[in-house]
């Protein structure tokens, strides 16, 4: 599982990594809201962990701007900052949970595990698109150049995570939980496979868009104007 931890103090950052680390977190860190920013837009996430003051955009600016960009990973707010007031604040402009400085870090693991093992937001989308491509959800079906394409029920469900990630970097991990289900057991081998059916079909359909290897990453979809892979 993936957290993106954002405290501006960056050797309290360190010492929580470890711990997170140990509790068998990946864990990336940042110190400031303009980095925060960039990891939430181009990277996939289980969770967030988001201090409530930070140099540049503080936390309040980062989770609404989180939210107009469309990710609904569950974000918990950590202050130091105790008023109720300021709690009702992060809430109602998008944290999923509060936790108030200094914390334990055996209470804030607790706390993601609550927040991942809830059901994902349904969203009612019939379709989606990026560059040339859309893809019609329920009918399973790749539109690009004015030719249509049949998905099997995994390749739909691997695009759509593309389509919904379009330029984020997507690890193996977040894939295989999102496309496969978090408890499933499945090879490394079929995510390759189905990796390989998608560049088949957007070849075949002479699409612009592209799914690049990030070597030690994960995958991203992208134009063909960026670096191929």
């Amino acid at each position: 599982m993936r957290i993106l931890l954002i405290e501006d103090d960056l050797d309290i950052c360190q010492a929580i990594e470890v711990q997170l680390n140990k509790e068998g977190y990946t864990t990336d860190i940042c110190t400031n809201g303009e980095d925060a920013l960039f990891y939430v837009i181009h990277t996939s996430y289980d969770a967030i962990v988001l201090d409530r003051l930070l140099p540049g955009s503080d936390g309040l600016t980062i989770i609404k701007e989180i939210r107009q960009n469309n990710i609904h990973t569950p974000v918990i707010m950590a202050t130091a900052m105790s008023q109720i007031s300021d709690r009702i604040d992060g809430l109602d402009n998008g944290a999923d949970d509060y936790i108030v400085k200094p914390y334990d870090v055996q209470e804030l693991s607790a706390r993601i595990r609550a927040l991942t093992r809830r059901p994902a937001k349904v969203e009612d989308v019939s379709s989606l698109s990026y560059a040339d491509l859309n893809l019609l959800v329920n009918d399973r079906e790749l539109l690009c150049n004015d030719t249509r394409n049949q998905l099997s029920k995994r390749e739909t469900l691997l695009l759509e995570y593309f389509l919904q990630n379009p330029e984020a970097t997507l690890t193996r991990e977040a894939i295989f939980s999102h496309v496969w289900g978090p408890d499933a057991e499945v090879e490394d081998g079929n995510l390759d496979n189905y990796i390989h059916f998608l560049r088949k079909r957007l070849r075949t359909l002479g699409s612009r868009a592209c799914i690049r290897t990030l070597h030690g990453a994960g995958y991203r979809l992208e134009t063909k104007s960026s670096k191929n892979q």
